[in-house]
């Protein structure tokens, strides 16, 4: 059976090496990766080769006198620029590159002197030539092989396993010229078998190779992805600390504004309970100031101590009221700091204070599914009629105060289901503003 090459363990093998061509050339059409070509093209040479034995006796042995040690060195050609580049010996050994650069042009050129010398002097002349240059090119190919052990790469080892058995294996179907056929012919083998066995062994150790290859590029990949999340992340947090380094000084400088009319209308005790009110304030802002995010509770707690500043700065003072769904543990959501507070100044210094009588602001907070709802409703004469009376005050106002915390909170939720509604609810003589604030319920960690 391994002396007949129609038998189906050559057609088995034959077989292989065909659909392993075609499918790493149909890969190198889909994704260009040259290293998909040149296997197909390796695998390619070595078919055309093996394809002697399917055509009967004698039919095309001219051809083959022609290609049959020639289509051997483009395969080992393309071979080596495979290995090439899976061992991307281009950049991380150039030394053994530049050799193995120099192997692949003198095995094209024996390619070429092959198909000369059948052309000048015969098949004979063939037959001594390889006799000569094939074990040469073996020891060169060896000593490529030790040095790429080097490289560390999961994938060397298996590359020098295959590469290994395949030179011996095609140096034992050789030394039929030295020893006759017919030592092996005795043992019912033809001395090709070994190239077949070395071929599929090599194929499918380098289709595992190829394997390693995609898996190592898929890692490399997702932790670019994973870098580039991170550079993302330390985006937004630079963008969302510039964002709320803006608003920050506005609350300041009108606060420091407040004390000084206080101070100009005499009213020393106010002043010094405003700037009691304020000093602790101040403190608890700083302390949440060095963090993008902060608990809703302690979020709560900073608004209770602006409010009480602001009472104190508007005429007759306000009522506010502050309503939570029972079951929403607040210490455990997580906000940008102060992220309420421009819409709370909003509808103190452009609703409430154009109003006589009882003011009031009510705060009420919800959860609803996955997201947190903030509601936010003044008494005031609502915005539309806010605008028309001071539109550039209030334009530039909101730049630095609403807008800011709008930024804030989309870029801090990637504006997924963030949602910012501000809705004039005037209707006959009642008039205020409603502020909807929708973001997702995120826990903190």
């Amino acid at each position: 059976m391994l002396t007949d090459f129609h038998s189906e363990i050559y057609s088995w093998v034959r077989g292989g090496l065909f659909v392993l061509a075609i499918y790493h050339l149909l890969i190198y059409f889909q994704n260009d990766r040259k290293l998909y070509l040149y296997y197909s093209l390796y695998l390619l040479c070595t078919f055309i080769f093996f394809s002697k034995h399917i055509f009967p006796q004698g039919t095309v042995d001219g051809i083959y006198q022609y290609i049959n040690f020639s289509i051997h060195f483009l395969a080992f050609a393309s071979y080596l620029v495979f290995g090439r580049l899976i061992l991307e010996t281009k950049s991380r050994m150039q030394k053994l590159d530049s050799y193995i650069n120099i192997f692949i042009k003198t095995l094209l050129g024996l390619g070429g002197m092959f198909l000369l010398v059948q052309l000048l002097f015969g098949y004979q002349f063939q037959i001594k030539m390889i006799l000569i240059i094939w074990p040469i090119l073996s020891i060169f190919m060896i000593v490529g092989l030790v040095l790429t052990l080097k490289i560390k790469l999961p994938s060397v080892r298996y590359f020098f396993l295959g590469s290994i058995i395949y030179i011996i294996s095609t140096n034992i179907s050789l030394s039929q010229f030295l020893f006759g056929k017919e030592v092996f012919l005795k043992k019912g083998i033809d001395p090709l078998f070994f190239t077949y066995v070395g071929a599929l062994i090599q194929a499918m150790v380098f289709a595992f190779i190829i394997g390693l290859s995609i898996k190592r590029i898929e890692q490399k990949n997702k932790n670019a992805e994973v870098r580039l999340a991170f550079k993302y992340k330390e985006l937004e947090e630079l963008k969302m600390t510039a964002l709320q380094s803006q608003m920050n000084p506005h609350f300041l400088f009108n606060s420091l504004n407040s004390i000084n009319n206080f101070v100009l209308k005499s009213e020393v005790e106010k002043a010094s309970d405003y700037i009691t009110k304020f000093s602790r304030l101040i403190r608890v802002i700083l302390k949440s100031s060095s963090s993008l995010t902060i608990p809703f509770s302690e979020e709560l707690g900073i608004l209770s101590l602006y409010v009480k500043l602001e009472q104190m700065r508007i005429n007759g003072g306000f009522e506010y009221i502050v309503n939570i769904d029972k079951g929403i543990k607040l210490e455990e959501i997580k906000v940008p700091p102060l992220f309420l507070q421009p819409f709370l100044e909003n509808s103190i210094w452009h609703g409430l204070t154009h109003v006589e009588g009882e003011k009031r602001i009510s705060l009420t907070i919800k959860k609803e599914e996955d997201n947190i709802r903030c509601i936010i409703v003044d008494n005031g004469i609502g915005i539309n009629k806010a605008r028309e009376e001071a539109h550039k005050k209030i334009s530039r106002r909101k730049f630095f105060g609403t807008q800011a915390t709008e930024n804030r909170i989309r870029l801090l939720y990637r504006n997924s289901n963030v949602i910012i509604n501000v809705n004039d609810i005037s209707k006959d003589t009642n008039t205020g503003t409603k502020v909807e604030i929708v973001f997702p319920h995120i826990i903190k960690g």
